[in-house]
C-alpha cells in the first residue's frame, strides 16, 4: 500500500515539474528571438520578413525549425574553434533544443507578461535600443535603374553641427538595404573658408565621367574616420574611452554600391552616430589590408583567378608598432571558398584572428573582439584566401568560368581579398579588457 502512495505521489510530482518546464513563447523563444533573429527579421532591416510578434512566428514555426536544425539561421560563419567573438550571433545548443522542442509541442504562446527579454524595444532606424543622437542622411531618395547593371554613386553629405561630439558608436542606415552590395563613408573635416554646400549632391562614377568626382577633392584634404557596411554587417560602438571624435562641420562622401536591379527601386542612405558625454582618451584607427587598401600589390601569387581553378592567395603585412585590435572585418565576393588571418610574432607565436572555412557572401560582419587582441610590433600579419572558380561553385557568376581579378571598382563579378582593422596604438593591461559595449547604447 505504501508503495502505492509512494508511487502516486511521484507521479503528481513528475507531472507537476512537467507541467512547470512546459516551453512557451513569451517565456523561453521570444528572448531568443529578440537576441539573435529581430535585429534583422523586422521592419526597415535586410530580413525579408519580420519576427518581432507572436503571430510573425508561429505563423513561419516549419520553416524556423528547418533552418535553425540545419544551422542556416542564424546566419554566422566564422569558426568559433578558432576565435570567437563578442557579437556571436549563432544559436547555442540550448538554445536550439528549447526552439524545436517548442515548436514540436505545438508552439504553446504562454502568457505575455512571463515575457523575459531584456524588456527593450527595438527603434524604427536603428539596431540600437537607444535612438540615435544624429542621423545624417542624403538630401532625397535616390532612383536606382532595373535595367540589371551594378552602379557606383558617391554621395556628398554636409554637416555643420556646432560643436565636436565624442562617438561612441555607428551605424550605416538605408531605407532600402537588399539593395545595396555594400556601402563606404568617409567623414572629412571641412575648414570654415570652404562652402561644404558647393558641388553636386552625388556623383555618378558607373554612367557619368568620372571627372565629376573632382568637384568633391576640396572637401578630402582630411579624414576623421572610415566606415562602411556589407551585407550581413551590424554595428561598430567602442566601450568607455575609447572611440573618436566627430568633427563640427565637414563632409561625409558616402559610396554605394547598388547591385543589378530588374525593376527600378528608390533609396534613401546616410549614418546614425552616437554620442556619449565622457571623454575619449584613446582615438580608434581603421586600416584596410588588401585588395584597394595597403599591400594589394603584394598579394602572393598575383591576384588573377584563372577559369576553372580553386586557387590560393596570401598576402603578408608587417606590424610597424605595437597594436591593440578591437574589430576585424573580412571581405571576399561570389568565388570566395575560405577565409583565415593570423599574426606570427617575432618570437615565433601565433595569435588566431579569425577563421571563416565556408564563404558565404550573403553573411558578413565586422567581428568584435571579445578582449583587446595585442599584435606585438614586427609581427606578420598573414590573410589567407581560397578562391573556387570552377562550375562547381554554385555561386560562380560566370557560365563557363572566366578569369577573374580585381579590376576598377571591383564589381560582385569581380574579386576582393581584403581585411578591415579597427585597432588602437597598445597600451600596458589591454590584452585583458574586454569590449562590452551593450550599456553605452542604453540610454
Amino acid at each position: 500500500m505504501l508503495d502505492r502512495i509512494i508511487t502516486i505521489l511521484l507521479f503528481f510530482c513528475l507531472f507537476e515539474n512537467a507541467y512547470g518546464q512546459k516551453i512557451t513563447y513569451y517565456e523561453h523563444v521570444a528572448p531568443i528571438i529578440h537576441n539573435k533573429c529581430a535585429s534583422c527579421h523586422r521592419p526597415g532591416e535586410a530580413g525579408p520578413f519580420s519576427l518581432l510578434t507572436y503571430s510573425d512566428v508561429v505563423k513561419r514555426v516549419s520553416f524556423i525549425k528547418d533552418v535553425v536544425t540545419s544551422g542556416f539561421m542564424p546566419p554566422w560563419k566564422p569558426d568559433n574553434h578558432y576565435r570567437a567573438f563578442a557579437n556571436d550571433r549563432s544559436l547555442t545548443a540550448e538554445e536550439k533544443k528549447t526552439i524545436i522542442s517548442w515548436i514540436d509541442n505545438k508552439a504553446p504562446e504562454g502568457n505575455d507578461k512571463q515575457e523575459k527579454t531584456s524588456g527593450d524595444t527595438f527603434i524604427e532606424g536603428t539596431q540600437y535600443t537607444r535612438k540615435p543622437d544624429l542621423t545624417l542622411k542624403v538630401n532625397k531618395p535616390f532612383e536606382v535603374k532595373g535595367d540589371n547593371e551594378e552602379r557606383f554613386i558617391v554621395f556628398k553629405i554636409p554637416f555643420d553641427i556646432a560643436t565636436a561630439k565624442n562617438v561612441a558608436a555607428m551605424e550605416f542606415v538605408s531605407s532600402n538595404k537588399k539593395i545595396i552590395h555594400h556601402a563606404n563613408f568617409a567623414i572629412h573635416p571641412v575648414a570654415d573658408n570652404i562652402d561644404i554646400n558647393q558641388a553636386a549632391d552625388y556623383v555618378n562614377l558607373t554612367d557619368d565621367s568620372r571627372v565629376n568626382y573632382d568637384q568633391y577633392l576640396p572637401f578630402k584634404k582630411e579624414m576623421t574616420y572610415y566606415g562602411g557596411w556589407i551585407p550581413g554587417t551590424s554595428y561598430e560602438s567602442y566601450p568607455a574611452d575609447l572611440g573618436w571624435i566627430m568633427p563640427k562641420r565637414g563632409v561625409i562622401l558616402l559610396t554605394i554600391h547598388y547591385a543589378p536591379l530588374g525593376k527600378d527601386e528608390n533609396d534613401i542612405s546616410g549614418i546614425n552616430l552616437f554620442f556619449k558625454d565622457t571623454p575619449i582618451k584613446r582615438v580608434v584607427n581603421v586600416v584596410s589590408l588588401g585588395s584597394g587598401g595597403v599591400g594589394e600589390s603584394s598579394i602572393d601569387p598575383y591576384f588573377m583567378i584563372q577559369a576553372d581553378s580553386v586557387k590560393k592567395f596570401n598576402l603578408k603585412i608587417l606590424t610597424p608598432q605595437d597594436q591593440s585590435l578591437l574589430y576585424i572585418w573580412p571581405h571576399m565576393h561570389l568565388l570566395g571558398k575560405s577565409f583565415k588571418s593570423y599574426a606570427v610574432t617575432s618570437t615565433g607565436d601565433t595569435i588566431k584572428l579569425i577563421s571563416i572555412p565556408d564563404w558565404d557572401f550573403r553573411w558578413q560582419e565586422i567581428y568584435r573582439f571579445n578582449k583587446l587582441i595585442k599584435v606585438p610590433k614586427g609581427s606578420v600579419l598573414t590573410i589567407e584566401g581560397v578562391y573556387d572558380n570552377t562550375k562547381n561553385n554554385p555561386n560562380n557568376p560566370n557560365n563557363p568560368p572566366k578569369m577573374i581579378f580585381s579590376a576598377n571598382d571591383m564589381k560582385s563579378t569581380d574579386e576582393m581579398l581584403t581585411m578591415i582593422l579597427v585597432f588602437l596604438k597598445y597600451e600596458g593591461g589591454d590584452e585583458n579588457k574586454h569590449l562590452d559595449i551593450l550599456e553605452l547604447l542604453k540610454k
